[in-house]
């Protein structure tokens, strides 16, 4: 498929929104530049691109929360409401995002009519709060509990109460902003069965996902925009996977990994790095592997089946109940992370917000987090050798980025993860734990972090891969399954999706 723009007409129902040669500048930085997108009433129209494509500043567009520099955007034909009549964009859009925006403290109920509780004598009526949120959730058939603090909901059900909210206003047009990202498998199954009830009940979606096979299994129609610009719209039955690609990435080719099963196996007198023997913990029981030098390692199943737990307790951010952890037969004090750093362990951990960046520090501050104890004396960094481990890792980690002193929250979600991949081989570790390495990133930065494992497996070191995806499980010599916390099934590289897929769900490849 060619890098030239191709716009096809998609479903057959009135536009619930449309956009029409639409430009937004930043600056000298041009974030859409001519770009259009018609998405037909009752379909879940998908929107891809890589990170930087503009797809976050077409949102911000057809949400209200800025204004374009030039084109038009009408809802139903009509022109959308004033930048700042915030209540009449809420009767015509919402988005739903990967980071929720309830209030955790407030209950399922009050955060459902936030700023417009009902009331009495202008006292507010919990009563009626509770009722007609009650009448609410059960219209659109969400089982939540309206008494219940917003924090002790699942991500599940978080996410359908925002889309509830949503409804409330007498929005049917909901954006999803990478709404599986932190979904099991069985979730996002439910998910998606909700979202096609809703569309039957006349709702319409815009779908963001960087996990293309999602597009093909909800979404009816597909809009691609690469370099802030229009590349594609067209039926998703009408677009193949490699298509889709060369779409996003301006290549013909499509996602390309190192496979495990293309290169020479292991040594089999190759030293053991990471010993895990009898290990029990939160999710998963008596746990035993080992993993070799230059090896790489895979451990797959859903989220539920402890694959997580596993990975993290290995690196000090959960303690074990039984078992031990040893790093070239030396075993590991419990649960600590810096010994397991000073062991030579090094960690991607899995939510890259939260448990691996500083979001409000430089690039500097966040790669030499690991190596701050090498870098002065008596507690003190010199200003020099911070900025060298941070100029050093834009350069080998191709960062995009202004230079060191750029704030990590202003680089998109791939070059994120190469900072924090950047910081945990600053201290050059012999073990390598990656767990969801390419999370919510695109495809050409899923390349470039998966292309780190095999430079670091070829210098020796060994790697842990922990993930959802399975291209991320390709280089691996040997994939684990792990299911309802137990090790289930071992593959040597070259495996079958099918094969590797039944013993993640339990099933015989024939079911």
């Amino acid at each position: 498929m060619s890098g030239a723009s191709v716009v096809e007409t998609v479903g057959s129902g009135a536009s619930v929104v449309e956009a029409v040669g639409v430009g937004k500048r930043y600056g000298p930085t041009v974030a859409l530049a001519d770009v259009s997108l018609t998405v037909a009433a009752g379909e879940s129209h998908a929107l891809v691109g890589r990170n930087g494509a503009g797809k976050s500043t077409l949102v911000s567009i057809l949400t209200g929360l800025s204004k374009p520099d030039s084109g038009t955007v009408t809802f139903g034909g009509a022109p959308v409401p004033a930048l700042g009549d915030r209540e009449a964009w809420r009767t015509r859009v919402a988005c739903v995002y990967q980071h929720s925006t309830v209030i955790p403290h407030l209950t399922v109920a009050e955060n459902l009519f936030i700023n417009r509780q009902p009331t009495r004598r202008g006292v507010i009526s919990w009563s009626r709060l509770r009722g007609e949120s009650r009448e609410l959730l059960d219209s659109w058939r969400v089982g939540v509990d309206v008494d219940l603090p917003a924090g002790e909901l699942s991500v599940e059900d978080r996410q359908l109460v925002e889309i509830a909210r949503a409804l409330s206003y007498g929005a049917r047009f909901i954006v999803l902003d990478e709404p599986t990202a932190q979904l099991d498998s069985d979730a996002i199954t439910r998910l998606f069965a909700r979202m096609r009830e809703l569309q039957d009940a006349g709702v319409t979606f815009l779908f963001i996902s960087h996990h293309l096979q999602e597009v093909y299994e909800v979404c009816q129609a597909v809009t691609v925009l690469r370099d802030a610009r229009h590349v594609l719209t067209a039926p998703v039955s009408e677009v193949s996977r490699p298509q889709l690609i060369g779409a996003m990435t301006g290549e013909s080719e499509g996602l390309t990994v190192v496979d495990a099963a293309s290169r020479d196996r292991v040594a089999a007198d190759a030293d053991d790095v990471l010993t895990v023997a009898g290990m029990s913990g939160d999710g998963f029981t008596d746990i035993s592997f080992r993993l070799r030098r230059g090896e790489v390692l895979g451990i797959a199943g859903s989220n539920a089946s402890g694959k997580h737990q596993v990975a993290e307790t290995i690196y000090g951010l959960r303690t074990p109940t039984a078992g031990a952890v040893l790093v070239a037969g030396r075993p590991l004090p419990r649960g600590d992370v810096k010994a397991a750093l000073r062991a030579g362990i090094g960690c991607v951990p899995r939510d890259r917000h939260h448990q691996g960046l500083v979001l409000g520090m430089s690039i500097a501050d966040n790669a030499a987090m690991s190596v701050l104890d090498r870098m002065g004396s008596a507690g003190l960094v010199a200003p020099g050798a911070r900025a060298a481990v941070a100029t050093k890792a834009i350069a080998d980690y191709d960062i995009v980025a202004s230079g060191p002193e750029q704030p990590t929250d202003a680089l998109s979600g791939g070059n994120q993860q190469k900072v924090v991949l950047a910081r945990a081989l600053a201290s050059d570790p012999s073990v390598l734990v990656l767990i969801n390495p390419t999370a919510g990133v695109d495809v050409k930065s899923k390349e470039a972090l998966l292309s780190q494992v095999e430079r670091v497996r070829a210098e020796g070191k060994a790697v842990l891969i922990v993930s959802d995806e399975l291209d991320d499980l390709r280089p691996c010599d040997r994939v684990l399954v792990l299911r309802a916390g137990t090790l289930v099934a071992e593959h040597e590289a070259g495996w079958s999706v099918g094969d590797l897929v039944a013993d993640i769900e339990g099933v015989t490849s024939d079911d």
